[in-house]
């Protein structure tokens, strides 16, 4: 950039753009804290509003993190991989562990899992499409999970079950066993032997974009995901809404011939 595009340029780019060259260079390190509104105001001679516009920016970004109480720091710039073609080996199976648990342990991250509702419920039309299951009726339960890598929120995941196979189960429960709902459903007769994963990126919902704590402008990356047994017949269908600026998808898949 030239130094007559930078002096066009609003002074809250400026200052973002020199704070987001000091990261790439490795004069902020991950982890560091950046330096309070009025102390970069008073360094880059702009009005405090105009360092936080500044701050906002590199959050969106996705280079730095607000942590309430505490400051503004440095984002720790390795993502949190999705393995789509491993996640669900049956080899994980002595683990004990669900695929995000054993996911986030082999990626050196603390993994925790809320689960605020399960409930019987008419499934969406994209959902009774891939699980076979009457559209107009509540023939579904719907597992509603928020899940966290080191305390941060980083995908909301709904999962989608026949209620004839759930009801009066673990599937009803939000501790469902070694193994998670996976370990239930082979219980119940389905052996997980292929995946149908669709993935989009598009803007969060009001609802996403609260749970997930997303900065203004972060997309977020849809995974629907179908579950097929033994039999080809899916059995389970979930919707994973990913953070676009914290979750990468890497996928490892024989070439068909």
């Amino acid at each position: 950039m030239t130094t007559s595009e930078s002096s066009q340029q609003p002074a809250s780019r400026r200052i973002a753009e020199a704070l987001r060259s000091a990261i790439e260079s490795g004069e902020l390190r991950a982890g560091d804290k950046l330096p309070s509104e009025r102390a970069l105001a008073e360094q880059y001679g702009a009005a405090r509003n105009t360092a936080r516009e500044a701050v906002r920016l590199l959050s969106e970004q996705g280079l730095v993190t607000a942590r309430h109480g505490r400051g503004v720091f440095v984002r720790e710039p390795r993502r949190l991989f999705r393995f789509g073609s491993d996640r669900y080996s049956l080899k994980h199976r002595a683990t004990g562990l669900t695929p995000f648990r054993l996911e986030s342990q082999r990626q050196g991250k603390t993994a925790r899992i809320d689960v605020p509702s399960i409930k019987r419920e008419i499934p969406p039309s994209d959902v009774a499409e891939r699980l076979n299951v009457p559209p107009e009726e509540q023939s579904v339960v719907h597992r509603e999970n928020h899940y966290f890598a080191d305390d941060e929120p980083v995908q909301i995941v709904s999962t989608y079950i026949r209620w004839d196979e759930a009801k009066g189960t673990l599937l009803m429960e939000a501790k469902s066993g070694p193994n998670g709902i996976y370990g239930r459903l082979e219980e119940l007769g389905h052996v997980m032997t292929s995946i149908r994963d669709e993935i989009i990126a598009r803007m969060p919902t009001p609802h996403e974009a609260s749970v997930l704590q997303l900065p203004s402008g972060v997309p977020v990356l849809e995974v629907l995901h179908t579950s097929l047994d033994q039999n080809e017949q899916p059995f389970e269908v979930s919707r994973y809404v990913h953070r676009a600026d914290l979750t990468g998808l890497k996928y490892e898949l024989p070439v068909q011939r």
